[in-house]
Order: structure tokens, then sequence, then C-alpha cells
């Protein structure tokens, strides 16, 4: 049953990859619920990610089923087992651990996306660096940025704020509450070699916080893609996307100029935007239109084009 499903989808999928150029992409998500996984292909290597489930396996046994579907993922993506990656997530009860430290190998590999660089890393956290999801997104951003003066907000690992470099724009500020994150962050910009002190800036700080300290007309255009909820003990306060998003929008929008632009997205899948309250001139849902070849029907996100 794996086995067929995997050897389908991989078919398909890799003929639209490799005709886009693409190298990091998602091979299978959950297509059967007896096999709960992802697996991500990062050019050489594969992130495989086993969603925790109640099954009637002993631990004996789960092993050799696991080891089986590694077998059959080698086989038929052309991967080396010691390149196959595998880790366990738990389902989101808790909502705050998507960024959680499970390792400290500091392995670190670099991959290309539309010919830019980008480090990342399959052992050490639940997340690898690089979100494919918004692979899309990130051009959009890049065609958009020339010239403008650009904010990255809850930036991770700054693959947006490259694509805003890499795009001419004026300046590019790049803010998150984590040091090693920020960091990551400008490692990605020195593989890309892209170096100006006066025009990249790196900025440790609560998003909420730091939004209260804006003038108008700071930035032209924003990325704000914040975690669904989090109650860091290096905030101030508890953040929580639903509740919280229009706040942390008009904030953004006191910062623009008329006709700047927020590129907003949440992952909380029962979103519901408040758009009479937000004080935009123009919202509109770009989900679709963001959703790469590899995650139709699987996107679990929603993203937004907000204009002042």
């Amino acid at each position: 049953m794996f086995e067929n499903r995997l050897m389908k989808v991989f078919k398909h999928k890799y003929k639209i990859a490799k005709k886009q150029n693409i190298t990091c992409w998602r091979v299978y998500d959950h297509d059967l619920p007896e096999f709960p996984f992802c697996i991500d292909l990062y050019e050489d290597k594969v992130y495989l990610a086993e969603y925790q489930r109640r099954h009637q396996m002993t631990e004996e046994q789960h092993t050799e089923w696991l080891e089986a579907c590694v077998a059959l993922i080698s086989k038929y993506l052309g991967i080396a087992n010691e390149n196959i990656y595998i880790k366990e997530r738990k389902r989101k009860a808790n909502r705050n651990n998507q960024y959680e430290k499970t390792g400290d190998t500091k392995q670190y590999f670099t991959v290309t996306e539309n010919g830019l660089k980008f480090l990342v890393n399959l052992t050490d956290y639940l997340d690898t660096g690089l979100f494919l999801d918004h692979r899309i997104t990130r051009q959009m951003v890049r065609n958009e940025a020339g010239d403008k003066r650009v904010l990255n907000l809850f930036a991770y690992t700054g693959s947006f704020s490259v694509y805003a470099a890499a795009g001419k724009a004026a300046s590019v500020t790049t803010i998150d509450l984590s040091k090693t994150y920020l960091q990551w962050a400008q490692d990605n910009f020195s593989i890309n070699r892209l170096k100006n002190a006066d025009a990249f800036h790196f900025i440790h700080a609560d998003v909420k916080q730091y939004l209260k300290t804006l003038p108008p007309n700071s930035f032209d255009l924003v990325i704000m893609d914040p975690p669904t909820f989090s109650n860091s003990k290096r905030m101030k306060d508890i953040l929580d996307i639903q509740r919280d998003h229009v706040e942390l929008l008009n904030d953004v929008l006191t910062a623009l100029p008329t006709g700047g632009k927020i590129y907003f997205s949440t992952n909380f899948t029962r979103f519901v935007i408040d758009k009479d309250n937000i004080k935009a001139a123009a919202i509109k849902d770009i989900t679709r239109a963001t959703t790469p070849f590899d995650f139709e029907g699987k996107l679990k996100r929603w993203c937004y084009l907000i204009v002042k």
C-alpha cells in the first residue's frame, strides 16, 4: 500500500520539480492514515517526520515497520539510508514547541532555492530552517522588494529576508526573539554574500513590543509569519494569533506609508481574519496563489496580502 502510493506520488511530483528546477520539495504528506509521515526532500537528503499516533505495534514491531518504510523511501527516492533523517513529531497539543530544540549535532547543510542558498539542519530542531510551503511567497517578496524598506517579523532563520535582500531592497530589518535563529539568519546572508551593515539589520526583540516603538512611515514592505501561540518566558505577554492579529497588523500598518504592503501568514487552521477591524485599504486572501505544487490539497496555513 505505502510502496505503491510512494512510487506514484514521487514519480508525479519529481517531473514537476525537475521542470521547475526545484530541489527541495515535499514528496509525501499523510497520504495514507496508516503511514502518518511527512517526507521532505532536501536535495540529496530526506527529512522524514513520523507523527505520533495510537497503534497496536510493540516497540520492536514499530522499529521493524519503520525500517521497512525507510528502505522503501531509500529505494524509490534514490537516497542512501544514512541520508534519511527521522524525526518523531507530536500532535500539537502544546502549540509552543514549533522551534523546540531536540538535539545538538550542529549538522548544517547548504541547499539552493531559486538561486539562493540556505542552511538547513535536519537533526537538532523540529523544523529544518526552511519552510518549503512558502517557496512562492518568498519569490513574491523578492519581486516586490526593489528599493523598498523591508521588515521581516517573527523572522525565524531569515529566508524571507534573504529573498528581499536579493531583490535589491533598500534595507532589510530582521526581527526575532531567538538569538539562535537570528544568528542562523545572518549566516544565511553570509553564504549568499549579502553584506551591508548599513542596510541589513538583525534585531533581537519581542515583536509585540518592538512594533509599539516604530514611527510612521518606517517601512514599505513587511512580512509577518507568527507562531499560532507562544508563551515564551522572554516575551512580556502571551501571543495568541487569533486574539492578537488585529492589534499586530494595525501596529504594522501605522508604520507603513499609503500603499505599503504586508504579507501575513498563519498556520492556525481555524483562523478567521477580522477584516472589519483591520485599518487597511485592501485585504486579499492569497493562500491559493502561494500554494506550491507539492502542497496542493494539503496546505494547512493561510496567507494574505494587506495594503494600507
